[in-house]
């Protein structure tokens, strides 16, 4: 069982896409938004492979996100129980990646970015801020901002606590917990939402 994926991705990705679903053998589940997550990969008590992508993705970040679970499972045929985001893996990913590192999939100004990130891939590609940045069209969620967009000492929330925007550090913001008054690091790409206070 496999959802219909083909609305999700770049049209000119789906030979490739189907190739990949055909040679691995795995169920394909199109999900509703998790937080922590854009998709994962497990094995079902039926001893089938599963592979889950959020549906809230827009299409860059759906074939990206797909090609890094199925790099999981493949990684996982092949070496059994490794490290999950270990060399193996990472050079799974980095091979299964290259057909779609093109112009006809990509827009042209992310394949530089994301050949650099391929040069070591990491858990999440929220890591890359330029990367992320660039897969989300550089524009937040409807109704949010990103933190390097709200001034210096302003109030946000993010996940249901208040933090004050602090000072920049290298790539990432100290924003103070308003509740038990710690300071947290935040990277640039997080989504947050404005608070105003009378």
């Amino acid at each position: 069982m496999t959802s219909d994926y083909k609305n999700y991705i770049p049209e000119k990705a789906t030979p490739f896409i189907q190739f990949l679903i055909d040679e691995h053998s795995f169920d394909l589940k199109i999900v509703n938004q998790r937080q922590t997550k854009h998709g994962d990969f497990r094995k079902l008590p039926n001893g089938r492979f599963q592979i889950t992508v959020n549906n809230n993705l827009n299409k860059y970040q759906f074939l990206l996100t797909l090609v890094h679970e199925i790099a999981h499972h493949v990684t996982h045929q092949k070496f059994g129980r490794v490290q999950p985001h270990g060399k193996e893996w990472k050079t799974v990913f980095q091979h299964l990646m290259l057909p779609f590192l093109r112009p006809d999939i990509y827009p042209m100004e992310m394949l530089p970015l994301l050949a650099n990130y391929f040069k070591n891939p990491k858990a999440s590609t929220d890591a890359d801020v330029n990367l992320s940045l660039a897969l989300r069209g550089n524009t937040a969620e409807t109704g949010k901002h990103f933190i390097f967009d709200i001034p210096y000492g302003s109030f946000f929330e993010f996940k249901n606590i208040i933090y004050k925007r602090g000072n920049k550090r290298r790539t990432r913001y100290e924003c103070l917990n308003m509740k038990n008054n710690k300071v947290y690091l935040f990277n640039q790409n997080v989504e947050i939402t404005k608070k105003t206070f009378k």
